[in-house]
């Protein structure tokens, strides 16, 4: 998924209340798995000027970044979190970790091809899913309007829980911004 789509739906099914450190425990858990793809590929490519191809078609795929992949996504490492939250009855971190596992679930079901280790540090093993997010010659035509739907549906639980106006806009240039990246997706692969 899109890393807008993990946002919407965390928020909606893990922030209660949808404000303050609750919420962004959830936005932050909901994010972290993606955070160090964002900040290896926004350094090579803005600050260093390496080629796009180069970032998305050789780093990516590097036993470098994969190691950075498979620490961030790794079932075991944000499991373990979850449990140390709940021993000492860290709320905020529970729902943070929670919403962090939901981003890894979605992941491991929707990344064909592109997926990246989650059982670290015990193993590399990569699961190539059936089904993608973003490349149509793994149905994504099929799994983006239903992507964009619980969207959509997020955004309209969110709302209804009596946010401030500008939380309320936040989430909603969330929605906008994963319907027009997932048009974009779907236009090109």
């Amino acid at each position: 998924m899109n890393t807008p789509a993990h946002l919407l739906i965390g928020a909606a099914l893990f922030a209660r209340p949808s404000q303050g450190r609750i919420l962004r425990a959830v936005l932050i858990g909901s994010v972290l798995p993606d955070l160090s793809l964002y900040l290896m590929a926004g350094v090579s490519l803005f600050v260093l000027g390496i080629p796009e191809q180069v970032v998305f078609g050789q780093l990516y795929y590097s036993d470098a970044w994969q190691t950075v992949f498979a620490i961030d996504n790794s079932f075991l490492v944000w499991g373990l979190a979850l449990v140390v939250a709940l021993w000492v009855g860290a709320r905020p971190v529970v729902l943070g970790a929670s919403a962090g596992l939901l981003h890894l679930i979605t992941d491991f079901v929707l990344h064909a091809g592109d997926g990246r280790p989650q059982f670290w540090p015990i193993s590399n093993w990569v699961f190539h899913s059936p089904v993608s997010y973003w490349d149509s010659a793994h149905h994504a035509q099929w799994v983006v309007p239903v992507s964009i739907t619980a969207c959509a549906a997020s955004y309209v639980i969110l709302w209804r829980r009596g946010l401030d106006a500008s939380t309320k806009m936040f989430f909603g240039v969330l929605l906008g911004a994963e319907i027009w990246v997932a048009r974009q997706w779907l236009v090109f692969f």
